[in-house]
């Protein structure tokens, strides 16, 4: 499949595997792509096969889902000055 083919796959597999809407798993790939994370993907035909595209929606959903970094915890009464 073309790399483009590939893409398309990946981000439908998401919507299967993990009931996403359209709209946020290709949001998720977009990232991933701007990531460089499919960068060998295109130099590389043969990494383009179903089984590839399956493990990597699964890790580009394992990515997504994993904690952010600390956050403050949210501040009670007024704000000092």
């Amino acid at each position: 499949m073309t790399y483009e083919e590939y893409l398309d796959e990946v981000t439908t597999l998401m919507t299967e595997m993990f009931n996403m809407s359209d709209e946020d798993a290709i949001k998720h790939v977009m990232r991933a792509q701007a990531a460089d994370f499919f960068t060998l993907h295109d130099d590389l035909p043969e990494m383009r096969t179903l089984e590839r595209a399956k493990k990597d929606a699964k890790t580009i959903f394992e990515q997504k889902n994993k904690s952010r970094p600390h956050t403050p915890p949210k501040r009670t009464g007024p704000r000092k000055k």
